[in-house]
């Protein structure tokens, strides 16, 4: 691994990121710095802290500190989009998918932790 950019993690987050983002400005007016806030920071989130925590590599407690941020991310942003979901059926188009592809997404965190755990250096 040359770079963050390497890690599939860090591919699937951040395309994940860019369909999430502009879903949540679907939302009501009200919404937008609310939930549609929330959502968007958490999305953020799991990508920031993968590219955080990859900056960190040296230090293998850290590394693993950030995914572990990351995932707990991952979770938050599920949970907004459940919801949303709840709240707003049909408002924000493929939902249910985004749902989904984070329940992917966080077994693929969970799996890269341990990992990192047993075989980084």
């Amino acid at each position: 691994m040359k770079s963050y950019n390497d890690l599939d993690i860090y591919q699937f987050s951040l395309d994940l990121f860019f369909k999430v983002h502009p879903a949540s400005l679907l939302l009501p007016k009200y919404e937008l710095y609310e939930l549609g806030s929330q959502v968007r920071r958490s999305s953020d989130s799991v990508v920031s802290n993968i590219v955080k925590g990859y900056g960190r590599k040296r230090y293998k407690a850290d590394f693993v500190r950030f995914l572990v941020f990351s995932h707990s991310s991952c979770l938050e942003t599920k949970n907004h989009l459940f919801k949303i979901n709840r709240l707003y059926p049909g408002v924000v188009p493929n939902i249910e998918e985004f749902i989904n592809e984070y329940d992917i997404l966080g077994a693929k965190i969970f799996t890269f932790i341990k990992y990192v755990e047993e075989h980084w250096k």
